[in-house]
């Protein structure tokens, strides 16, 4: 039964019309902390780099990618409703978002998130060639 409504999962790229659902889709996931607040700016500013999964036409997934420069960009506001989970849409969703990373000639992509087994089987890992990491330091306290 999972594969038939794997089957009806659509991913697209938002468009304008559906900001609004959008931003209604991510509320729970920042007010839980999962995902970083964006603001309909934000939204409508990633709106080339957006993508939604429908499932019976209503939003079951997103993930946006922010293209930072030509070396790098980043996958964010990553959400998958929790029951559509189980389902491929958080693979699929990333896999969008790398296809339109390469079609733009970036070469390296960034994730910043807690589901440390998920991106691993997405094929991100914590090093990149020769050993090079990421480092950060945040200048703000907590959210």
């Amino acid at each position: 039964m999972l594969g038939d409504r794997s089957k009806a999962i659509t991913i697209s790229k938002a468009a304008r019309a559906d900001l609004v659902d959008l931003s209604d889709f991510i509320k729970p996931f920042v007010d839980s902390g999962e995902i970083l607040p964006r603001t309909y700016d934000e939204l409508e500013y990633l709106l080339e780099t957006f993508f939604i999964a429908r499932l019976d036409g209503r939003i079951v997934g997103c993930a946006a990618l922010e293209i930072y420069s030509q070396k790098l960009c980043e996958i964010r506001s990553l959400a998958v409703d929790p029951g559509a989970q189980g389902l491929g849409i958080g693979k699929r969703l990333v896999a969008a978002c790398v296809d339109l990373a390469g079609r733009e000639g970036v070469y390296e992509i960034m994730a910043i998130s807690s589901a440390e087994d998920f991106f691993k089987s997405c094929g991100f890992d914590f090093t990149l060639p020769n050993l090079k990491r990421a480092f950060f330091l945040q200048t703000r306290d907590e959210m």
